[in-house]
């Protein structure tokens, strides 16, 4: 099977497998789209799973009724959370081979532009003689977040679920929550942004961050929009290696599309670790070290290009 069959296959799998995690958010949304008018039915059917555990075929039509509910919150509605959740993420280093298709992801669905990058990909390496390794990098989404307690006007701010976001129509771009990130995860809006005419039209909302705005703060935000659907974060769909798992501490699972683990036995078992555990910060983000890795590490070539890397091969 082929890349594109394993993508395919994927988005196959959030579309369906997590469409019942979505419905359950909105809240009973899989009853009441079944209790709508069966005139509209389209007739194409597909199965999902109901919050007892059932499975049960449902119109297409209904799906996509059930996930248009789910756009993303007002800045008001967004500092609510999803409840009941804890969402986590594992980075596995050991499966990081630089393709940056994570980081291209996260540009292009937040309409990202300049040199503003959410998630970022660092060449790291312990000392002169110890093997290098590559390191995605996103916001760490602490539970103890010193940005939420520095910022002045409650612009930075942590939700029930654990995410933590960034309201644009707050900032005053005071820079302060920047100072107080130990991670450096965050950047500034130096300039006018320039995709803005991709967004016309576009309600802002923290859950996307976009459209952006000169003279605030933004950052990695785990994509709450896309998790409210049950759907995965950009950059783990994206990812071919399947470096990234997201999933709901509380049931102790994580998923990166492909598979699906548990959470604790993963960490456990692979010497899971948080950056800078003294700080006391908390991270929601766990790495993984970079042992029996896939592939050996390579420099990218001055001036090449991932379609270079990609054709050969």
């Amino acid at each position: 099977m082929n890349n594109e069959d394993n993508q395919s296959d994927r988005r196959k799998f959030l579309k369906y497998g997590f469409l019942a995690a979505g419905l359950t958010v909105v809240g009973g949304g899989l009853q009441k789209v079944l209790s709508q008018d069966k005139d509209k039915d389209a007739g194409k059917k597909v199965k999902v799973m109901t919050t007892d555990g059932k499975v049960i075929e449902v119109d297409d039509a209904h799906c996509k009724a059930a996930q248009s509910c789910c756009s993303p919150a007002t800045p008001e509605g967004a500092r609510q959370g999803i409840p009941g959740k804890k969402f986590v993420m594992v980075i596995d280093l050991s499966r990081c081979g630089h393709e940056l298709k994570c980081q291209h992801s996260c540009q292009r669905y937040h309409h990202l532009s300049g040199m503003n990058v959410w998630l970022k990909v660092f060449k790291m390496q312990e000392g002169e003689h110890t093997a290098p390794y590559w390191m995605p990098k996103p916001c760490m989404h602490c539970d103890k977040p010193p940005c939420v307690k520095v910022c002045p006007v409650s612009a930075t701010f942590k939700r029930e679920d654990g995410i933590v976001l960034v309201d644009n129509t707050r900032c005053i771009g005071c820079r302060f929550c920047m100072a107080a990130c130990p991670y450096s995860t965050r950047s500034f809006n130096w300039e006018e942004p320039q995709l803005l005419n991709e967004t016309t039209g576009v309600v802002y909302s923290p859950e996307t961050g976009f459209p952006q705005k000169k003279g605030t703060v933004e950052k990695c935000d785990f994509c709450p929009d896309m998790l409210k659907q049950g759907k995965l974060p950009h950059c783990v769909t994206a990812c071919p290696n399947g470096v990234f798992f997201m999933g709901d501490l509380n049931e102790d699972t994580v998923s990166n599309g492909a598979e699906t683990v548990r959470f604790s036995k993963l960490i456990k078992d692979k010497g899971g670790y948080r950056l800078n555990e003294i700080l006391g910060t908390e991270p929601s983000v766990y790495y993984l070290p970079a042992v029996k890795r896939l592939f050996p590490f390579q420099d990218p070539l001055p001036g090449e290009s991932n379609e270079d890397k990609e054709k050969k091969g």
